[in-house]
């Protein structure tokens, strides 16, 4: 099984949804069958560990009836190298995550942008129309992105 990780700040708000979201199309069958089973995962790299997840997200996922992710958790080198694609939020976190793991290039080389057009701007503060809105894009870019970067 291969490993999905999603990366932004605090873990509270982008990288929680993405996870929820990821899982909930999985388990739907909207990814194609070559990618194999997948196990996605979430981290932040300023998170505060334990920090819970934002109202908003929450409202999200309980709406889309996906799976919310459990409380904030700090981005490690260890989860880094054990997943097989780290998908950052900006190119800020592709960077952080990138320096986690310096000198390693196979673990380098599985960092990327989860937008290629840009960073994915974070919604906190903005209300749930926000949120709601940045779940309808990660539901149409995920699994596109995640398949095209896991081809099999």
């Amino acid at each position: 099984m291969r490993t999905v990780l999603f990366v932004c700040s605090g873990n509270t708000c982008r990288s929680p949804m993405a996870e929820g979201i990821a899982q909930k199309l999985f388990d739907a069958g909207k990814f194609p069958a070559s990618v194999g089973p997948l196990f996605f995962a979430s981290a932040g790299v300023a998170a505060f560990e334990g920090a819970p997840t934002s109202e908003e997200t929450v409202a999200v996922l309980e709406e889309m009836r996906a799976p919310l992710p459990g409380h904030a958790k700090r981005l490690t080198p260890d989860m880094i190298r054990r997943a097989d694609l780290v998908l950052g939020m900006t190119g800020s976190h592709v960077s952080r995550a990138r320096a986690m793991v310096a000198g390693d290039a196979a673990a380098e080389a599985r960092i990327h942008p989860i937008d290629l057009e840009g960073d994915v701007d974070d919604p906190i503060g903005l209300g749930q129309r926000a949120y709601d809105d940045l779940a309808a894009y990660f539901a149409e870019l995920i699994p596109r992105r995640v398949a095209g970067m896991l081809r099999a």
